[in-house]
């Protein structure tokens, strides 16, 4: 190391440092990746007899499978309704508690709440709430002559019940980052857009959401990915029912893996799944990101 030149012994120091991040990163993210895409190009082997490679015939089965379709169509819905929800009330949250009121310590923990109970502890908050007869909103419902509703258990409206309670979760995270960004923005903005005379709302528009597009960027992404990998509050309140009415992609793969011991399939529904997020990671980094930071 002595005989080196500094440069080069500032890069192997940097390569020092960041080698064990690089080893658990390949240990936990890159080698089961590729573990799982071997795994579905076999078929499990029964009674003791090893896998056999069938090349794409997972892939053949998985665009057969009439059930992946419907998961599939359950978490775009899933995706579709807690995505601008979750984004649209954590910007209108932060932009509350931002503000001159008093008591603004107590709402901003309020809001958070949700946040740091542990998703299965909010699941079963919510099934009390969603008992068909002792439930809070049938109690109220019935308190107005309205008849309840049978809320995790009729398909009609089982979704729309997980993806009520998924905002309400997740709605205080994504509430925590608006409110960094709003700190962040310089105070003689708005002094000089008073002196102009300029509407808040025409302010908010004009300037504070354009500022506010890279936090939108990054609370987007994080949606999206938390729409994905919904297993835990689903294993809680329906299992995927009634009749695949609440099943989502991940809570798929996790039937076939430990339910059905089918852990070829699970593998190829898996590969799927990160094929889209990387389109879309790939969508992000070359068109969104760029014209978000207004490069």
């Amino acid at each position: 190391m002595a005989s080196l030149n500094p440069d080069r012994r500032m890069q192997i120091y940097g390569a020092l440092l960041m080698l064990p991040a690089a080893v658990l990163l390949a240990t936990f993210a890159y080698l089961p990746t590729i573990a799982t895409l071997i795994n579905s190009l076999f078929l499990p082997g029964f009674r003791g007899e090893p896998a056999s490679f069938v090349g794409l015939e997972n892939y053949a089965l998985l665009i057969e499978d009439d059930t992946f379709w419907q998961v599939a169509r359950n978490n775009l819905f899933y995706a579709v309704g807690t995505i601008p929800t979750s984004i649209a009330l954590a910007l209108g949250m932060a932009l509350f508690v931002n503000a001159r009121l008093p008591g603004r310590g107590f709402v901003r923990m309020a809001y958070f709440t949700p946040t740091i109970l542990p998703m299965i502890a909010a699941a079963n908050i919510w099934m009390f709430f969603y008992a068909p007869q002792i439930g809070l909103f049938n109690t109220l419902l019935e308190g107005i002559g309205v008849p309840g509703v049978n809320w995790l258990g009729d398909p009609a409206v089982a979704l729309s019940s997980v993806i009520v309670m998924t905002v309400w979760k997740e709605a205080g995270f994504f509430m925590i980052f608006y409110l960094a960004a709003l700190q962040g923005i310089p105070p003689e903005l708005e002094e000089a857009s008073n002196l102009e005379g300029t509407s808040r709302w025409s302010f908010f528009w004009r300037v504070t959401f354009p500022l506010l597009m890279p936090t939108t960027l990054f609370v987007l992404i994080n949606a999206l990915i938390n729409a994905v990998r919904v297993v835990d509050h689903l294993f809680i309140m329906t299992k995927g029912g009634p009749n695949n009415a609440t099943n989502l992609l991940l809570y798929y793969v996790y039937e076939n893996a430990f339910s059905f011991f089918d852990r070829t399939y699970a593998a190829t529904i898996t590969v799927v799944i990160l094929l889209v997020l990387a389109v879309v990671a790939t969508v992000k980094f070359t068109v969104l990101d760029r014209r978000t930071h207004y490069q």
